[in-house]
């Protein structure tokens, strides 16, 4: 074949080489951004709008069925259910990065949930913050632990964590005793999940949260623009700050407004900020430094990550830390909610929603494809299933059957997208 026959198949390849690239890479003006994002899209890439497409759909379905559902008091009270959901996949994320998963951390939260309730009852009455610190250094070292297991040895996190989930729930019983329950009477504690700021407070948080976070795009961006490194265009990067206005003003607007009954009942909840500040913590950690980027490498090609001169094993078994980490915050939460801990938590059913919400929101089983904010929008959807069949009143084996399906079509396009990446 000669030079000329070869280059409108190289220009060919070149051409479909930049459709695929990430919309920075290609775009010069909005629209050229918005045509590579487009054109990502097409071939597989769809990011975070299929959760998004389905929020809306469920959205729309479950307040058709009841008018109920749309209203501030439901929302927040979603926002509350979905917090526990939402946090265990920002935790389950650090494995499925790897192409690992962590089946323990459901029970592990439990353990953090209960460690912070012996702590501060009567007998041995910790100050709050301490009780808080001590259960998540437990937590982080049972991650460090399973991870130090997988790592050292070679062995399946997948066994390794189904180990976890039976010992773990073993150790519950063993504090507990069988069938046994702790209250938590400690007020902080207990409004981690039913306390609320006072409404001009949630504007103040929410008017810092969105300066903070425009100040910090705006920066980053910029910088790199002039450093003549990968941006996206200064109407994309304004865009991005404008859509985080408006959704801290919907949020807020929302919190504010008074859905008590007998008592009135305003502000954001603490545990919303919880949220956001896990998601920020996580984002910089994966999107900023080197342990992010190393991360997506070793979920990439681990062999490739190795070559390049990754601490495989180090990165592993501090990614499982991270992750039993983030589990024991959920566990305070899910315990701050129920104002007491018990044997009857069931850690299998929330490790599986936690990779539901984590599949849904649209990080890869395959592993190098995931953020932190898959995860809360993954979580949004289980939340919102739940809430608005409960409403409609269904059963929870038909919830259970619905996030099944739900699940099934988020896994089926991580596949076909997954095939599509190796096809090119």
């Amino acid at each position: 074949m000669t030079d000329v026959d070869q280059q409108p198949s190289t220009a060919a390849a070149a051409a479909e080489a930049e459709r695929a690239m990430a919309p920075e890479l290609v775009a010069n003006s909005f629209g050229d951004y918005l045509r590579a994002a487009f054109n990502r899209v097409r071939a597989g890439d769809s990011g975070v709008l299929p959760v998004v497409a389905g929020l809306l759909i469920i959205s729309a379905l479950f307040q058709s069925l009841n008018s109920h559902f749309l209203t501030a008091g439901n929302l927040v009270n979603l926002l509350i259910q979905g917090a526990v959901y939402m946090l265990l996949a920002m935790g389950e994320i650090f494995a499925l990065l790897l192409g690992e998963i962590d089946l323990s951390i459901g029970f592990v939260s439990g353990v953090g949930g209960i460690i912070m309730a012996e702590l501060v009852k009567q007998s041995f009455d910790w100050p709050w913050w301490a009780a808080i610190a001590v259960a998540l250094i437990a937590c982080a070292a049972i991650g460090a632990l399973q991870g130090t297991i997988i790592t050292r040895f070679g062995l399946p996190s997948f066994v390794v964590t189904l180990a976890g989930l039976l010992g773990w729930q073993g150790v519950m019983l063993l504090i507990l005793g069988k069938g046994g329950s702790l209250p938590i009477n400690n007020k902080i504690i207990n409004d981690i999940a039913s306390g609320n700021l006072t409404p001009l407070a949630s504007w103040l948080v929410m008017i810092a949260i969105v300066g903070l976070f425009g100040l910090n795009l705006w920066l980053h961006d910029s910088r790199r623009r002039k450093h003549g490194l990968v941006a996206p265009p200064v109407s994309v990067t304004l865009l991005k700050i404008g859509g985080a206005a408006v959704a801290g003003f919907v949020v807020v607007l929302m919190c504010n407004t008074n859905r008590g009954t007998l008592v009135t009942i305003q502000g954001m909840p603490y545990v919303v900020l919880i949220v956001l500040a896990v998601l920020t913590m996580w984002t910089l950690l994966l999107g900023r430094t080197k342990f992010g980027r190393y991360m997506y490498a070793i979920g990439g090609n681990p062999e490739a990550a190795r070559r390049a001169g990754v601490n495989l094993k180090t990165i592993r078994t501090v990614a499982f830390t991270l992750c039993s980490f983030t589990a024991g915050i959920a566990g305070i939460v899910y315990a701050s909610r129920l104002q007491s801990v018990s044997t009857s938590l069931d850690g299998g059913t929330l490790v599986l929603y936690a990779v539901a919400a984590a599949v849904i929101g649209g990080t890869s089983l395959f592993g190098g494809r995931g953020k932190p904010i898959h995860a809360v929008l993954g979580g949004l959807v289980i939340a919102a299933i739940d809430n608005g069949m409960g409403l409609q009143g269904y059963s929870g084996a038909a919830q259970k059957v619905v996030t099944a399906l739900v699940l099934l079509a988020a896994v089926t396009i991580d596949a076909f997208a997954h095939r599509g990446r190796a096809a090119r």
